[in-house]
């Protein structure tokens, strides 16, 4: 006898209502071995997450997760219940990373509805939720706001009340005051990092052409999305997406992050950490196949009140796919960028002096 499905087809756009607090499965332990995969993926050599000596010498109990591991794991867990049925992930605003996560932490997820905004075909609908990672000690290590446009189940059903939260364009350098208050880089040892330059070797409108680039492979972007159990059938199931406008596979954006931030070591090589996210736009898709450039301009610089050791640096990073970055291109108006701009985001680093 046909009895109730067990199967979860995830959440759709009427689904959603503002207030409403969804608690993720399933929590997850990071291991040294999602570190190792993690860095096989990218290439990252950022010191303070390559080396625990060097991450233990700056007051660190030991060798930190990547902050954006961190973040694609949280991301991870809320796909199931926020954007199984997406079309695409929109963007990301006032993120913080509140505290470091190291090999051993378990992390869940819990978001908050705070938007909802049907579009005028009235067969998608923008849903803004606000989501937290927590490690086992009920610390929350990790805070983002993110957009997601998400597929109607019915496109006759009626449109909610539409709610669209008031963001920050930029989070407040206090705010990252927690994170970095009990580390001290006044032994940060330059030789072993890459390079010489330090906080006030960089100046507010200087642009970096990191210079390399990176072809991404059909596994390898399989390999990283299933890493984070990110289950988004956009980036998975192949015979679905034939018939979807592109007729492939998406790649997941934080991909793209991750990659764009491994490439700007290549500059940017003292950046030690990323203590939060100002906002972030995927620009337009990416592909297997494609080859990612990467190209940074210092927006702001901020002191930090009582320490001499290390300053807040405001970054806009800008991936490109097929084409060098040397030239820039970035965004050539407000909301228009230059033709193969695949990301623009928008972040705050950590930087000794």
């Amino acid at each position: 006898m046909a009895g109730m499905s067990k199967t979860n087809s995830g959440n759709f756009f009427e689904d959603f209502a503002v207030g409403h607090t969804i608690w993720h499965a399933t929590p997850r332990t990071v291991t040294a071995g999602d570190v190792a995969v993690y860095a096989a993926l990218y290439g990252s050599r950022h010191a303070v997450t390559s080396s625990e000596p060097f991450a233990i010498a700056l007051g660190f109990e030991s060798q930190p997760v990547d902050d954006l591991l961190v973040f694609h794991v949280v991301f991870g867990k809320t796909v199931p219940d926020i954007s199984l049925n997406a079309v695409a992930n929109l963007g990301y605003a006032e993120c913080v990373f509140r505290a470091s996560v190291y090999a051993g932490d378990t992390l869940r997820a819990e978001s908050e509805v705070i938007g909802v905004k049907e579009n005028s075909s009235g067969k998608t609908g923008v849903v803004y939720v606000r989501s937290r990672g927590i490690n086992q000690h009920g610390t929350c290590v990790l805070e983002f706001v993110r957009w997601v446009m998400v597929n109607k189940r019915d496109q006759s059903a009626p449109a909610p009340d539409e709610q669209v939260p008031a963001l920050v364009d930029v989070v407040a350098p206090s705010d990252f005051a927690e994170p970095i208050g009990s580390l001290d880089f006044g032994g940060y040892d330059f030789a072993l990092s890459g390079a010489a330059h330090r906080f006030g070797d960089y100046q507010v409108g200087e642009r970096i052409d990191h210079a390399d680039g990176v072809t991404i492979e059909e596994a390898e972007h399989q390999s990283a999305t299933r890493l984070y159990q990110n289950t988004a059938k956009v980036h998975f199931n192949e015979l679905e997406q034939k018939q979807s406008r592109f007729g492939r596979r998406l790649i997941y954006g934080g991909v793209i992050i991750s990659l764009a931030r491994a490439l700007s070591f290549n500059g940017l090589e003292n950046a030690a950490r990323v203590l939060g996210i100002n906002g972030g736009r995927h620009v337009a898709p990416t592909f297997a196949g494609d080859t990612i450039f990467a190209w940074s301009e210092v927006v702001e610089k901020s002191d930090i009140e009582g320490r001499h050791d290390v300053g807040m640096m405001r970054l806009r990073t800008f991936a490109v796919k097929n084409e060098s970055s040397a030239a820039f291109p970035g965004e050539t108006a407000p909301g228009k960028y230059a033709e193969n701009v695949v990301l623009d985001l928008d972040y705050w680093v950590a930087m000794p002096r």
